[in-house]
C-alpha cells in the first residue's frame, strides 16, 4: 500500500477548477489549503491544490501519478 502525491498547478482559470476535479472524480483526496500566486515571467496569477491517493501497490517513481 502506498500514499501518492500529487501538486496540481494551473493559470487561475476554469481549467484549473476542473483539473483538480478530474483529480477528486478519480479518487485523489484534497491535501491542504490551495495556493495562490503572481506568476511574473507571465504577468498571470497561478493556482496550486495537493492531492493525495492511497493506492493498492508498492510506490515507484516510474509510476504516471496522473493514471493512477
Amino acid at each position: 500500500m502506498a500514499t501518492l502525491y500529487r501538486l496540481l498547478t494551473e493559470e487561475d482559470t476554469s481549467a484549473f477548477c476542473h483539473k483538480v476535479s478530474e483529480a477528486l472524480a478519480k479518487g485523489w483526496e484534497l491535501h491542504g489549503s490551495p495556493a495562490y500566486a503572481f506568476d511574473p515571467s507571465t504577468s498571470k496569477m497561478r493556482c496550486a491544490q495537493a492531492v493525495t491517493k492511497e493506492v493498492a501497490a508498492d510506490y515507484s517513481p516510474d509510476m504516471k501519478l496522473g493514471q493512477q
